[in-house]
C-alpha cells in the first residue's frame, strides 16, 4: 500500500501572520515530509508491511527494533508525525474547548502549567525531536519528549497535540530561538478544537 502526501488543510501562507512562513511550509511539508513519504514507500515495497496500516508499521517496525527495520520506522513515523502536525495547527484561532481545559486542569494544575511543562519538554529535547501532549493508558494527560521520529504510537499512548522541533520547523522564521517557536506554537498556531477532538 503507497503513503501519499496530503494537501495541507489550509493554505500555505495562512499561518505568515501567527509566525510561520510561507517558505517554512513550503520547505517543510513539500521537500521533508514529502521525502519522508517517498523513502517510505520505496523501503516497505514488497516487504512484509507492504499492506499494513500506517499505524501498524509504525508499532510494528519499532517493537522488532532491528536495523534492517530502521528506515522503514524512521520514515513512516516521521510521515505519521508531519500529518498530526499539520492536522493540529490553524489560521482560525479560537479558545481551549472546555473539555479540553477541564482535562489539563486535572492532570497539571492548571492551563500555563501545561503550557510551560510543554515548552520546557520541547526545549530540553537534545538534537532533534518533537514534544507531546497525551493521554496515558491510565486516561490521565501527560507532557513527552521523543527523540527523532519516535512517537506516542510507540508506548500505547494517544497523541493529542505535537510540536516538530527538528530545526527544519523553525530555523527559517525563528533562526536558532526554539523557546520562542514554542511558545508561538503554543499561543498562536494551535487548533485547540483539533485537539480537543482527539480527547
Amino acid at each position: 500500500m503507497a503513503f501519499t502526501l496530503p494537501d495541507l488543510p489550509y493554505k500555505y501562507n495562512a499561518l505568515e501572520p501567527l509566525g510561520m512562513s510561507m517558505e517554512t511550509l513550503e520547505f517543510h511539508h513539500d521537500l521533508h515530509h514529502k521525502a519522508y513519504v517517498d523513502n517510505g514507500n520505496k523501503l516497505i515495497a514488497g516487504t512484509e508491511w507492504d499492506s499494513k496500516s500506517l499505524e501498524e508499521i509504525v508499532v510494528g517496525t519499532y517493537q522488532a527494533g532491528a536495523v534492517a527495520q530502521n528506515g522503514i520506522f524512521n520514515n513512516a513515523s516521521q510521515h505519521w508525525n508531519h500529518n498530526l502536525f499539520w492536522e493540529i495547527m490553524g489560521p482560525d484561532q479560537v479558545g481551549i474547548p472546555g473539555s479540553l481545559e477541564k482535562a489539563l486542569v486535572e492532570s497539571f494544575g492548571s492551563v500555563a502549567k501545561f503550557k510551560e511543562d510543554f515548552a520546557a519538554a520541547g526545549a530540553g529535547q537534545f538534537g532533534s525531536g518533537w514534544a507531546w501532549l497525551v493521554k496515558d493508558k491510565d486516561g490521565s494527560l501527560k507532557v513527552t519528549k521523543t527523540e527523532n521520529g519516535v512517537n506516542p504510537l510507540c508506548f500505547g499512548q494517544t497523541a493529542l497535540l505535537g510540536c516538530d522541533v527538528w530545526e527544519h520547523s523553525y530555523y527559517i522564521d525563528f533562526r536558532n530561538k526554539r523557546p520562542a517557536y514554542l511558545s508561538n506554537f503554543l499561543e498562536k498556531l494551535v487548533n485547540w478544537e483539533a485537539v480537543a477532538a482527539k480527547l
